[in-house]
């Protein structure tokens, strides 16, 4: 990123200040606890997730928009409603070119001319198609995916870019991939349940769809889908599930490029980062080598028409949404089958998401200035180091981790870097054009500027100042190479982080998030990499081999529990977030003990201050979401369903039994020797 920060002082409160209106806070009874929005009918003990939020699911269904309704869609679309504003504004009257609200607001104003969009049909990517479809050799075929890359045009069959070397974090290195495939997960091409068929048929219309609009018969639409699906469905034999991805060694392919590339008949992979601007290297990785071979493979085996039905299709997907409305309608009616959603999203909000996305850092300065009071940093601050001095206790206090492997993670916990709410540096696009009257253009160029950008880390070192969410971002999250934890400005409000509220409400909601992601250096995936985010084994074999034996009771917990009745959650899949949230709940709860309110017993609302700093975590979690996306979540996501995640920590936290006073007859009831305990 480019040197110099942006100094945010508008309408800001000066750290001073804002300490004291936090040690001096607003009456905050009945503000953050709302019985309306409980259902005090269900023993906490019994559903947790339904006692703390209950009647708020029954009041609220979800909008035809959304797939999935709570808190973090309510802060999502309140945070881009506030960028929609800066967009219209950065867009009115005449902006110095180059600028930061010349080039956010042009980009959001094409993307919303949609009269330009509509005449202009598919005539952005018809010269593309054209070009595709004279490729008549493997060699040819190679050619164009390396042109593809380098040209915006996004991935496809065979794919480079650059990244920390993990074994190595302060160096970059050349990654390839090879075998993109539609569909949310392999599975959805290898089951032949009534969901997966139901899944597969509205992929091949939506195939079919898109070569429809483009001039295509129907007939012949109908057979480049069968050749698309067919095509992929081999490419789905061969990848690793998602279970497997979790293991960063199994990804670990170190390969010499030379050496490599005499293993296969079509892939040359020296002369591809030629062509894809990538020279002087000796080696790569690879994450799935059997993924390239297929590729490889099947360049020879299969016709260069049915290739070139394969590499049309991969363009058609990329580029639909940014075409004229029959391809956004077409996609949209294949994406609800599998979510459920009734109705698009309107498209000013989808394209204030879209400039986020693109130009993070340009419209995060102008985010920042207007809705992030600086002073909110200071305080993060503080609960960060709280909740890191309280989780060294914690590791110090571990009865089953020996004294060499605690003082190793007591290393890399104090390695950890914090970013929050916005980097130190802006990255400022240097070279890149946004012009209001091209939107395709525009995506285009972005692109292609992002890839120079990725290209030319090669040699250089880490950058460890960039930040991997943008300011309205309502997430956080570790890096494992980076060892940091981030927490962008989105997530830094209520019912996460308020300054009005009391101890009990922001160590239950933010503080745990904090707790969480600095777990994720510690469990099944983070607990690979040392102090210095390099992927190396710093575990005894006895400590490595107790972990294990609780991060096992975390995944059979977790296998247990199911939705719509039959589909059981993937323990293996989640359990990196559930010890997150398991660890990370457990952290908090101990550093909010050190408080003042913590060591009281003064009620609010009725509720004691453990009370409080519990209901705090189960609002953090309240939503609900269609019978769709549920199973797709199941299927794809890491993270568990919103009422396990709420619950499920819960049974293994002594406090809470204490504060709810829950009863072997409750149904959460877990005997104390059946608690999971971790970190």
């Amino acid at each position: 990123m480019a040197a110099g920060a942006v100094c945010v002082t508008a309408g800001v409160l000066t750290a001073t200040q804002a300490m004291a209106q936090h040690s001096s806070p607003k009456p905050i009874s009945g503000r953050f606890i709302q019985d309306k929005n409980m259902d005090k009918t269900v023993p906490p003990g019994d559903d947790f997730f339904t006692f703390a939020n209950g009647n708020w699911v029954k009041s609220n269904p979800i909008p035809a928009k959304e797939v999935r309704y709570g808190t973090f869609t309510v802060l999502r679309d309140n945070n881009n409603k506030n960028v929609q504003a800066i967009l219209v504004d950065a867009g009115k009257g005449k902006q110095t070119p180059g600028s930061v609200k010349q080039r956010v607001g042009d980009l959001y104003a094409s993307a919303m001319d949609t009269l330009t969009i509509e005449k202009r049909g598919y005539a952005p990517i018809r010269a593309d198609l054209e070009r595709l479809g004279t490729l008549s050799t493997p060699a040819a075929i190679v050619k164009e995916l390396s042109y593809q890359r380098v040209n915006g045009l996004g991935g496809g069959l065979v794919s480079v870019g650059v990244g920390q070397d993990s074994k190595h974090p302060d160096t970059y290195i050349v990654s390839a991939s090879a075998g993109s495939t539609s569909l949310p997960d392999r599975d959805n091409y290898l089951k032949n349940d009534a969901r997966s068929l139901k899944i597969q048929a509205a992929f091949k219309k939506y195939v079919a769809d898109l070569f429809v609009l483009t001039g295509v018969s129907q007939a012949d639409a109908d057979k480049n889908a069968n050749t698309v699906y067919n095509l992929e469905k081999k490419m789905a034999e061969r990848q690793k599930s998602r279970v497997e991805l979790r293991d960063p060694n199994g990804n670990y392919n170190k390969v010499n490029i030379d050496e490599f590339s005499k293993q296969f008949t079509n892939l040359n992979f020296r002369q591809i980062l030629a062509d894809s601007k990538i020279t002087g290297q000796d080696s790569m990785l690879v994450s799935q080598p059997k993924m390239v071979k297929l590729v490889d493979s099947l360049l020879t085996a299969v016709s260069p028409a049915d290739i070139q039905v394969l590499l049309k299709w991969n363009l058609l997907r990329g580029n639909a949404g940014s075409l004229s409305s029959p391809f956004v309608n077409a996609s949209f009616a294949y994406s609800s089958t599998l979510s459920g959603q009734k109705v698009q999203t309107p498209r000013n909000e989808r394209m204030a998401s879209l400039v986020d996305g693109s130009l993070g850092d340009l419209l995060g300065q102008l985010y920042v200035e207007k809705h992030f009071p600086q002073a909110a940093k200071t305080r993060m601050l503080e609960l960060v180091n709280n909740l890191k001095v309280t989780l060294g206790e914690r590791i110090q206090a571990l009865d089953w981790m020996s004294a060499e492997t605690k003082k190793r993670a007591l290393k890399k916990l104090e390695s950890f870097s914090v970013k929050i709410a916005f980097p130190d540096k802006w990255e400022t696009y240097n070279g890149l054009t946004i012009n209001r009257n091209d939107y395709y253009g525009n995506l285009k160029r972005i692109s292609v500027w992002r890839y120079n950008e990725n290209v030319n880390r090669l040699g250089k070192p880490v950058d460890k100042t960039r930040m991997g969410m943008t300011p309205p971002t309502v997430n956080a999250s570790y890096s494992p190479t980076r060892n940091e934890i981030t927490f962008p400005a989105g997530i830094l409000q209520a019912p996460f982080f308020d300054f009005d509220a009391d101890d009990a409400m922001n160590y239950g909601g933010i503080g745990a998030v904090i707790g969480h992601e600095m777990i994720h250096g510690f469990d099944d995936q983070g607990r690979q990499y040392d102090a210095d985010g390099a992927l190396r084994d710093w575990w005894t074999k006895e400590d490595a081999a107790k972990f294990l034996e609780r991060s096992n009771k975390v995944i059979e917990q977790f296998n247990a529990f199911t939705v719509l009745d039959t589909i059981h959650v993937n323990g293996k899949l989640t359990q990196g977030e559930n010890i997150a949230d398991l660890g990370g709940l457990n952290v908090a709860y101990a550093a909010f003990k050190k408080t003042k309110q913590g060591q009281s017993n003064v009620k609010i609302d009725g509720f004691t201050p453990d009370q409080r700093f519990f209901m705090s975590w189960g609002q953090v979690w309240r939503s609900s979401q269609r019978p769709e996306s549920a199973a797709q979540r199941i299927q794809t996501d890491p993270h568990s369903p919103e009422e396990y995640r709420t619950n499920a920590p819960l049974t293994n936290i002594d406090a809470w039994y204490n504060a709810f006073d829950i009863k072997p007859t409750n149904k959460l009831y877990k005997k104390p020797e059946d608690r999971i305990r971790i970190w």
